[in-house]
C-alpha cells in the first residue's frame, strides 16, 4: 500500500512514522508513506494556503489552489487509483470497520487541514472520503492522519510480527477485548486468574469470550447492541 499525507507540518509526522510498527511496516515493503508540504504547491512569495472567508467572519480559510495542486501532481506521478480522504470533524466517525475498509485499498491521500476549514470547493471538486476520529476539534488534521495511518498499517499483511494479533483487539468484533495478564503470577496481592495457567485452550477460550463480553457491557454497551437487536428481529 502507498500513503500519501498532505499536510503543512511533514516534520511532525515524520518522527510517528519511522517509529515502532510502522516502521518495521515500512522497511519490510509493507506499506510506503509519503508526506508532502502543501506550501511547496504555492505561488507568492509568501507561500501562503490560506485566505480570509468571502462574507467575513473569524479566522483564515484553506485555499483550493495548492490541494488541487499537490493531488494532481501525485496522481499523475504515480497513477495507481487512490482513496482521498479529507479529515475533518464534519465527516464519518472513524472506527475499526473503517479501518478494516481503507486496508483494503492500494492507496490513500490524507489530507489534513487548518485554520477555519477548507474552501467548500475542494470538497465539491475533489470529492474526497470525509472522516472525523472523534466530536472534538483539534488544531489540525496531523493528529487525525497519525491515527488513521497506523491503525490502518497495522492491519496490512506482515505488519504485525504475529499475524492473528489483530483479530483478538478490542473493535475487532463486536466486542472490547479481554483482560490480559503476563508475569510474574502475582503482583501486591493481585493474582493471574487460574483458569489463565491451567493448561487447557478451550477453558482459556471461553473465559476470554465471557470477559471480553462482560467487558462490553460495563464499558461500551452500545457495541452489543446491533447485536441483540438482530437477535430480536430474529425471533419476531
Amino acid at each position: 500500500m502507498r500513503i500519501d499525507v498532505l499536510t503543512l507540518f511533514p516534520g511532525v509526522m515524520e518522527p510517528f512514522f519511522a517509529s515502532s510498527i510502522i516502521a518495521r511496516a515500512r522497511a519490510a515493503g509493507v506499506v510506503s508513506i509519503c508526506c508532502t508540504n502543501l506550501r511547496d504547491f504555492t505561488t507568492d512569495r509568501h507561500r501562503s494556503v490560506d485566505d480570509r472567508p468571502f462574507g467575513g467572519g473569524p479566522g483564515m480559510v484553506m485555499m483550493c489552489g495548492p490541494l488541487f495542486d499537490a493531488i494532481e501532481r501525485l496522481e499523475k506521478d504515480d497513477p495507481t487509483p487512490a482513496v482521498r480522504i479529507l479529515l475533518t470533524p464534519q465527516g464519518e466517525r472513524f472506527n475499526q470497520s473503517i479501518a478494516r475498509e481503507l486496508a483494503s485499498e492500494k492507496r490513500l491521500i490524507l489530507i489534513c487541514g487548518h485554520y477555519e476549514g477548507f474552501d467548500e470547493r475542494i470538497r465539491v471538486g475533489l470529492k474526497p472520503r470525509e472522516i472525523s476520529i472523534g466530536d472534538y476539534v483539534l488544531s489540525g488534521g496531523e493528529v487525525a492522519a497519525m491515527a488513521v495511518v497506523d491503525t490502518v498499517v497495522r492491519l496490512l499483511p506482515g505488519a504485525l510480527g504475529d499475524e492473528t494479533s489483530a483479530e483478538h483487539e478490542s473493535f475487532s468484533g463486536s466486542v472490547l477485548e479481554y483482560p490480559q495478564y503476563t508475569r510474574p503470577r502475582e503482583f501486591r496481592g493481585m493474582p493471574v486468574p487460574e483458569v489463565l495457567l491451567s493448561g487447557d485452550h478451550a477453558k482459556i477460550a471461553e473465559w476470554r469470550a465471557e470477559q471480553a463480553t462482560n467487558r462490553t457491557a460495563e464499558r461500551r454497551p452500545d457495541l452489543l447492541a446491533p447485536a441483540e437487536s438482530k437477535e430480536d428481529d430474529g425471533r419476531r
